[in-house]
């Protein structure tokens, strides 16, 4: 059965014309679509069973694992494109929710003139940054203008000899901000700004030019008066209030002036609606894990015990179906929640075969990314999720303190799956555990990762497709319809009856944006990151380590997987989205390793080499002390042995010959000798008599060749 998704690229096969679903009533009827890539497009409609059934017949086909719907991740974006971005947000957020209104000509044209009427922007305005949205992926960050080569991004500006920034009327432009200046900015924020007593930036900047730009202190009557330094030797309050916004985020400046407790209260913007009304599969999804009440044993060897694992249940609100699971080791974290929601949007069929089990995408047909999930606090409070949500259109919500029954159907599941499961589980915790007399139920482990793996996907199979819903709240089309309240078929109805909310996403881009991100240095070396060292097909092909070497250094935005760091991920600006970046071959000793293992290994050979560095020092020491002694002997030595009457002409002169000389008696002391005869000491000093006599008394100043000096010795010993 083919089902669609909001947010997937369908191509006319014919035209090779490319549409994105922007829309799908509840009543799956009708959808409306864009061209993605017509600079004059606009959304137009067409009936579900038209598009199916261009689908079945091939003139029509579905875009599977293509990046180019989704816009750039939050990260590495200027101040002059987040301010493009937001500025458009502002003009259409409220348009984009007027659903199906926008789509349809007649409801849009009157919706884009009050805002013309309203001088908030032009017609032409709208509409581009309607088309923008739709075109680039239907997320805030597809407003991100498209100019991937401007320069000076996130990079703070270098004052040299000359001012920089807009002139004031009077043609003063304040004083360059150096580091000293950014030191006295700093020192002001945290004294001034960032305290219980709110003040404004302008008395911060205030209170900073009483301080510490004061030309003169006097008193009259008492009083005391401050002078401060005339205007071109003061900075402006505009550079003040540049350096603080790239030196702080809102995020930052809220959390320092309000504290953290309220931030997360009142601005994050990971906290969305309260509200729990579900309009079909993928209006939200719950999130949840715990540890299982089973000990494993290792798959590498039987003896070793390896503890309880961590089971994830991703459950979709409305039909209850689990539509997403991690049964591994990692967690209660964000790492485990991550693998999870991963496997949420993977194809069932492929995962299932996976693990030995062989099933049709109709007993599993859950492969979506939803509108809302609803999590743990610990988990998303833990991890940086902005990317994820500006990224992939993703609303996240955490449950409240103390208000765990949020969560009450993905809780029930943890319940629902050991009441089934436990009577045949060797190793099962039972309620007598740790008491007197009790077993221990470690040792009774017999199931390794893999094997109990199988039997919770299994319990998944049979849960989705048998489970019946006690007091599920149907409503009057699902009796009309006979719906029975088991999740296939709750599933299965609100895709034909209330659809809209699921959405195709690649798996590995999903898996991309719920990777951690960090920055990476490029290098002469490679690109650097965490002590590592990789290399990328762009970085060779664009001479990235030989322009390091030449210039400088500059960072770029990469994610990993800490579990393994054979690989990390650059961050494109193109429909790539990312580029894979491998270790280099000499960097093998890091090749399969976890993250912790790697900063473990390289912690501790930072402390080798510190506890190393004081004997290192003193054996320096001892060789700077050797090689003092041998050249004072040799100065002395020298000092009594050269003749003071020879000319520096002389000196300088005779080198060549002098070498010649040198090198034919170090070849003789270097000869290999296997009969072990040496030369006397007394030949030595012959020889140097006669080389002297020869050069000194100028009879001859050739120098003699090796032959000749062989047959000079031979005639010498004759006699």
């Amino acid at each position: 059965m083919i089902t669609l998704a909001v947010n997937e690229l369908i191509q006319d096969v014919e035209t090779k014309i490319t549409f994105r679903l922007l829309w799908i009533d509840e009543g799956n009827i009708i959808a409306y679509l864009i061209d993605i890539k017509s600079e004059k497009a606009i959304p137009f409609n067409m009936s579900i069973k038209e598009i199916i059934q261009g689908l079945n017949e091939g003139t029509y086909i579905k875009l599977e694992g293509v990046n180019s719907n989704l816009a750039f991740i939050n990260i590495d974006i200027s101040e002059k494109m987040l301010t493009h971005r937001d500025k458009a947000w502002g003009i259409i957020k409220n348009l984009i929710k007027d659903e199906p209104a926008i789509y349809i000509n007649r409801e849009r044209g009157p919706l884009i003139k009050k805002l013309v009427e309203d001088n908030i922007c032009s017609n032409k305005t709208a509409y581009k940054y309607l088309r923008r949205y739709w075109q680039k992926g239907m997320t805030i960050n597809s407003l991100i203008p498209e100019y991937s080569n401007s320069g000076g991004k996130n990079k703070s500006k270098q004052y040299k000899d000359s001012k920089n920034g807009r002139r004031r009327k009077n043609n003063s432009i304040g004083i360059i901000v150096s580091e000293e200046i950014k030191d006295i900015f700093k020192k002001t924020i945290k004294k001034y700004y960032f305290n219980d007593k709110k003040n404004s930036l302008t008395f911060a900047y205030k209170m900073m030019i009483k301080e510490h730009f004061a030309f003169e202190v006097r008193y009259e009557n008492g009083v005391k008066h401050i002078v401060i330094l005339d205007e071109n030797s003061i900075p402006t309050i505009r550079q003040f209030r540049y350096w603080f916004k790239n030196e702080y985020s809102i995020e930052q400046s809220i959390k320092s002036r309000q504290g953290i407790k309220k931030f997360e209260r009142d601005n994050r913007a990971i906290l969305g609606s309260s509200s729990f009304e579900t309009m079909g599969p993928g209006s939200r999804y719950q999130i949840d894990a715990t540890t299982a009440n089973v000990y494993l044993i290792s798959s590498y060897n039987s003896d070793w015990i390896i503890g309880r694992p961590i089971i994830y249940f991703v459950v979709d609100v409305f039909t209850h179906m689990i539509t997403g699971v991690y049964i591994g080791l990692e967690g209660p974290s964000w790492a485990g929640m991550m693998m999870a929601i991963a496997n949420a949007v993977s194809d069932k069929k492929e995962f299932c075969s996976q693990n030995g089990i062989e099933i049709s995408n109709e007993w599993w047909p859950s492969a979506h990314l939803p509108e809302i999930i609803l999590g743990d606090r610990g988990e998303l409070e833990g991890y940086n999720i902005n990317s994820l949500i500006s990224g992939l259109n993703v609303s996240i919500e955490n449950t409240p303190s103390y208000r765990p029954d949020w969560k009450g159907i993905v809780e029930k599941l943890f319940d629902n799956s050991d009441v089934k499961i436990k009577p045949f589980l060797p190793g099962y915790i039972q309620t007598d555990f740790g008491e007197r007399g009790a077993k221990d139920y470690r040792l009774q482990a017999k199931l390794t990762l893999e094997q109990y793996t199988k039997i919770i996907i299994n319990f998944i199979l049979y849960y989705n497709r048998n489970h019946y819903i006690k007091d599920y709240p149907r409503d009057d089309e699902m009796i009309e319809a006979n719906v029975k309240p088991k999740p296939i078929d709750l599933w299965n109805w609100g895709i034909k009856n209330r659809a809209g909310k699921l959405r195709k996403v690649d798996s590995n881009t999903i898996k991309f944006y719920l990777l951690p991100k960090d920055k990476a240095t490029i290098t002469s070396k490679g690109i650097k990151f965490k002590g590592m060292l990789y290399s990328s097909e762009t970085a060779i092909r664009e001479a990235w380590f030989v322009k390091a070497r030449s210039y400088k250094t500059w960072k770029v935005d990469v994610s990993y997987d800490p579990r393994n760091m054979n690989t990390i991920y650059l961050h494109t600006k193109d429909e790539k989205i990312f580029e894979t970046c491998s270790l280099l071959d000499h960097q093998e000793r890091y090749k399969d390793k976890i993250i912790e293992d790697i900063d473990e290994l390289i912690k501790r050979e930072k402390e080798n080499m510190e506890s190393n560095s004081h004997p290192q020092l003193q054996e320096e020491i001892n060789l700077f002390s050797s090689i003092e002694s041998i050249i004072k002997e040799s100065i002395q030595t020298a000092n009594k042995t050269q003749t003071k009457q020879i000319s520096k002409a002389k000196k300088t002169g005779d080198i060549r010959v002098n070498r010649h000389f040198e090198k034919s008696q170090q070849r003789k002391k270097e000869a290999f000798n296997l009969s072990k005869q040496e030369k006397s000491n007394k030949e030595d000093i012959e020889d140097i008599i006669e080389f002297e006599k020869k050069t000194d008394n100028g009879v001859e100043t050739k120098v003699p060749s090796i032959k000749e000096l062989f047959n000079q010795r031979r005639q010498k010993n004759k006699h």
